[in-house]
């Protein structure tokens, strides 16, 4: 299938700094006087940067979305040289992507020769502390969007069993608009897409329903560009391989479109993988629970 990534045209580009703002997932930054897409990995083709470039620079293209390839990227990353190389390396370890930062430097070290920089001078720079928990001007992305794996503890503590019952998500971020399709996170999970809604209405949300599985969360009728959202889905089914797909919605007819655009992504995918629709009353009941 076809994705939509941002473009740069690095002729018309002065370096202005309008449309790191509005990368909320922080793959744009301006390195060397120039905006550069530092991993399109965390591109989700929202388009959000486009309406701020004053010079029209910015443009979304298609492109066919083949599985990550880190291989790939860093190959067309080191032309654009040292401090590029650098910011992306570090937006992978910001958002947990430690494997493909691995094999990144594995690569680098493979060809160090023929390298248009020191990579000792990449290392020195990957192993300084990080200062302050914002990014810098320069930088763009909101903390956040950063992706995390949330570690639970082998038995509840004493405070979660008495006030109710532990958080059961095991990631973030968890609206559609920012998870990553290819992120390590999501590979071979049962995942739930649910509406923003069902977890505040359903008290045992996280124990009967998210309890070990990822999660998206979206509103069919208010977000905006929804359609990305059919496209991760997609991504997800055939890239992240995931195992099974739970639709939650409220009974409120808005929600019905969350499961047709999960229907529709799993009949454009290349695998058909199990899926489960929950529908919630506003008062928290399930009022019907199918496999579709």
């Amino acid at each position: 299938m076809l994705r939509e990534v941002v473009h740069i045209d690095e002729e018309l580009c002065d370096g202005c700094g309008e449309c790191v703002p509005g990368c909320h997932e922080g793959a744009l930054q301006i390195i060397d006087g120039k905006a550069r897409l530092i991993s399109d990995l965390l591109c989700d083709g929202l388009g959000a940067c486009i309406g701020s470039c004053p010079q029209g620079a910015i443009t979304m293209e298609q492109r066919e979305a083949e599985p990550y390839d880190e291989i790939k990227v860093i190959r067309l990353i080191i032309p654009k040289g040292k401090n590029t190389v650098v910011a992306h390396l570090k937006h992978l370890r910001d958002h947990n992507e430690t494997a493909y930062m691995r094999q990144a430097m594995e690569y680098m070290q493979l060809y160090r020769d023929d390298l248009p920089f020191n990579l000792d001078e990449v290392i020195r720079e990957m192993h300084r502390p990080k200062i302050g928990v914002m990014k810098q001007a320069h930088g763009g992305g909101c903390p956040g969007s950063a992706e995390r794996k949330i570690q639970k503890p082998q038995t509840p503590s004493f405070t979660a069993t008495t006030t109710g019952g532990a958080s059961e998500l095991r990631q973030w971020p968890v609206q559609m608009h920012l998870i990553n399709p290819a992120s390590s996170l999501f590979a071979g999970s049962d995942m739930v897409l649910a509406a923003d809604c069902a977890a505040f209405a359903m008290g045992d949300f996280h124990t009967r329903i998210l309890k070990g599985k990822t999660v998206g969360i979206a509103c069919p009728k208010l977000d905006q560009r929804s359609d990305i959202y059919q496209q991760k889905l997609v991504r997800l089914i055939d890239e992240a391989r995931i195992n099974t797909l739970t639709v939650v919605v409220m009974e409120v007819p808005c929600c019905s479109g969350l499961l047709q655009m999960a229907q529709q992504a799993i009949a454009s995918s290349t695998r058909k993988i199990p899926l489960k629709m929950l529908r919630i009353s506003i008062e928290g009941e399930v009022l019907q629970e199918d496999w579709v």
